[in-house]
């Protein structure tokens, strides 16, 4: 009798086992937006080889196609920092839906000039978007930016309610100086802060909204930046007229 009893009881573990082992695993909350894909095809080797939509790892596809526009004829808009400051975040944007129209309807793709203090341009990253690449010609370039009414904007100060523009490879295909390497002395050389000019497509960055928080006001973004026009020292620049601006696509004082 005892033996019948343990005799059944391993049955029915192994029954058990079986019917676990041959059932898909759960998907939890924090994957079912993303997209897997394992690895870059090896013969990515530059921003050029990268499809639209990036790969590497989980991503978000339909995000990283936003981020990856190259050029846009829409007529820019002006607006201001304060304006970006007070787009709302999405209600009905979770990491199980990730359909994108609510934010086109927030303004999502507009095409918008904005003018700010320029604090820092940022050395980027590998991101999925850019295929995992890592040199500094493949990668994006954070700029963090103010509200140029503000007298004596620091990093430390006013990081946490700063606004966010991006150059990105894609456009640095057509733009070549539109790096770090270009932008960031013009703002050291102004004692950390640069008046600015950025025209490109706002953008929310879901991903930071849904995962990664970043020190910043909120998640809209200029990303990517089409143009960017900068004030030299000394001068006046006006948001609605040319006089004054010096064009960083024109800029020959650095290698």
């Amino acid at each position: 009798m005892r033996q019948l009893l343990v005799s059944t009881l391993l049955i029915a573990l192994t029954s058990s086992l079986t019917i676990t082992a041959q059932q898909p695993p759960r998907k939890t909350g924090g994957t079912q937006s993303m997209t897997t894909a394992s690895d870059c095809a090896p013969d990515v080797k530059s921003i050029k080889d990268c499809p639209d939509e990036g790969c590497g790892g989980q991503y978000d596809s339909k995000l990283n196609r936003r981020k990856n526009i190259r050029s846009d004829n829409q007529k820019a808009s002006l607006r201001s920092i304060e304006w970006m400051k007070a787009l709302p975040d999405p209600r009905h944007f979770t990491r199980q839906n990730t359909n994108r129209n609510e934010l086109t309807r927030l303004g999502e793709g507009q095409k918008i000039t904005i003018v700010a203090y320029a604090l820092v341009a940022r050395k980027g990253s590998k991101e999925s978007c850019n295929c995992g690449l890592t040199a500094p010609k493949d990668t994006d370039n954070h700029i963090v930016l103010v509200d140029p009414a503000l007298r004596d904007p620091t990093l430390q100060a006013n990081e946490a309610d700063s606004e966010t523009a991006e150059f990105t490879p894609r456009v640095r295909l057509d733009h070549r100086n539109f790096t770090r390497g270009r932008l960031e002395p013009l703002i050291e050389a102004q004692g950390g802060k640069l008046l600015v000019r950025v025209t490109g497509l706002l953008m929310f960055d879901s991903e930071h909204f849904l995962w990664r928080h970043l020190k910043r006001h909120n998640n809209w973004e200029i990303h990517p930046v089409l143009n960017l026009d900068y004030c030299p020292q000394g001068a006046t620049c006006g948001q609605a007229n040319n006089v004054n601006w010096r064009s960083l696509d024109r800029l020959t004082l650095f290698p």
